[in-house]
């Protein structure tokens, strides 16, 4: 076995190391690459085999390398020389041949790291399309991109473009900014000479939203602030870092509700969401996100029950408690249909709701796990996780927690606040039964709407400031 490690394809940059493993007769001479010697393992290391040996090589920079596998090389005393090549191929870059990508489709988004569980790696953000990369590695489909001086993410394969070589890395100056409302946003305004890559944090206490840019660095002379704006405070920018510009935009009520960030040409665009007119189930928008659907049956329990059919029984029902109260709903699915969680995401930003109620049952190996959670991505977004919860606990379940930083994909977009409901355990014969009995089925649908109006009115209490979490006091 010669392998590199990881076990994939690898592009590397100066001061990256190589790092190697092979597997072959104890006690021989071993190299790799041009020559480069490996290193025996003693057996305590190598969970017990022997003949394991392991090397790291650091890139250096004129060193080249085209996508070819690694050769091996185990000389024995009498000279004989055993060859072997590794599975997956490596790639030197040539940092004076920047490799670069263009970002593709709706729903581009950068990676932390390599790291993956069940719902995939942990997001650092959603990116417009046609945003250019810089590209200083690759594992496996994922590629490695310098965003600045001192931070890295990776993207995967699937969401972006290489460009052809002779590019430049991508840099701009900003332009002066506008800011202004229309009936429905606050806009925020910054020209770009080019789509640069940026990560949004929606932050509380104070309430307000910062935008980095990578690749920006500051020739904004003027902010002008036009009228019609209702839910921006102050806005100013920071020169975090030699090419990290930062846009600090102050908001004036402490419960965000949304935000998008895009492109208009090369006008970096932020549009800032305002309460509801009237904060309270009448009037308001509210999405439901029954979880699974058609060919995708989600979990099932000891008795046999499935989570595409629950979870679509208890949408239907807290569907009409929130039509009664004067809602309006829309549904991700309303029948036993296959609905892909992206095309779920794009349906949701298209029909911009004001808030996102997805409806899931849980499971566990253990047939003693059993209760109710909720799930948030963003700590803005938690209050309605934590109303929701609340009354989920009111039904007589138990509590299984309230969870945040939750890495699935429709808690994910910005736009609107979203919270996921894990109803009960499926797996739990317990929470089975309750599960499958109508009657409880609309318990928790009531508790549903109940967390929604407890939601709404917290946003209009009285809070820090004179502001209201929904409106300020004056209105």
């Amino acid at each position: 076995m010669a392998e590199t490690v990881p076990a994939a394809d690898q592009w590397l940059s100066p001061g990256d190391r190589l790092q190697v493993r092979l597997a072959g007769t104890p006690g021989l001479r071993a190299t790799f690459l041009r020559a480069v010697p490996l290193t025996e393992l003693p057996p305590a290391q190598a969970q017990g085999k022997r003949g394991v040996y392991q090397g790291t090589y650091v890139v250096q920079p004129g060193d080249t390398l085209h996508n070819r596998r690694i050769n091996f090389q185990l000389l024995a005393p009498d000279s004989l020389m055993a060859t072997a090549f590794s599975r997956h191929t490596v790639r030197f870059l040539n940092p004076n041949e920047p490799q670069l990508a263009r970002t593709t489709g709706e729903l581009a988004y950068l990676n932390y790291g390599l790291g993956e569980d069940r719902l995939g790696g942990a997001k650092l953000g959603y990116l417009d399309s046609a945003v250019v990369l810089h590209l200083t590695g690759r594992v496996g489909n994922q590629y490695r991109v310098q965003l600045s001086a001192t931070q890295l993410a990776w993207v995967p394969q699937e969401v972006v473009r290489l460009l052809p070589p002779g590019g430049f890395v991508p840099a701009a100056l900003t332009g002066s900014w506008s800011v202004q409302g229309d009936s429905l946003y606050d806009h925020v305004r910054v020209s770009l000479g080019q789509r640069l890559p940026y990560r949004s944090q929606l932050l509380t206490e104070p309430s307000r939203l910062v935008v980095d840019v990578f690749g920006a660095t500051s020739n904004t002379n003027w902010i002008t602030q036009r009228d019609g704006l209702r839910e921006l405070g102050d806005v100013t920018y920071e020169q975090v870092q030699p090419d990290v510009f930062r846009l600090v935009l102050a908001l004036r009520h402490r419960q965000s509700w949304g935000y998008h960030i895009g492109y208009r040409g090369n006008t970096l665009e932020i549009k800032v969401k305002r309460p509801p007119q009237k904060l309270r189930l009448r009037s308001l928008t509210v999405a439901l996100d029954p979880g699974h659907g058609g060919t995708n049956v989600g979990a099932t329990g000891p008795s046999g029950a499935r989570e595409k059919d629950l979870t679509l029984a208890i949408a239907l029902k807290l569907r009409r408690e929130l039509e009664q109260a004067g809602a309006r709903v829309l549904m991700t699915r309303e029948t036993d249909a296959t609905v892909d969680n992206g095309e779920r995401v794009l349906l949701l930003r298209r029909l911009n709701p004001d808030v996102l109620v997805s409806i899931h049952v849980n499971s566990s190996g253990s047939a003693a796990a059993q209760g109710t959670s909720t799930y948030y991505r963003y700590v803005a977004f938690r209050p309605l996780s934590v109303a929701l919860y609340e009354q989920m606990r009111a039904t007589g379940l138990a509590g299984f927690g309230n969870v945040g930083s939750f890495n699935f994909g429709l808690n994910g977009p910005t736009e609107y606040p979203n919270a996921l409901v894990e109803t009960a355990f499926v797996s739990n014969p317990a929470d089975e039964k309750r599960l499958t009995d109508p009657q409880f089925q609309q318990r928790m649908a009531t508790a549903m709407k109940q967390g929604l109006e407890e939601f709404l009115r917290a946003c209009r209490a009285p809070g820090p400031r004179g502001w209201l979490l929904g409106q300020s006091a004056t209105e």
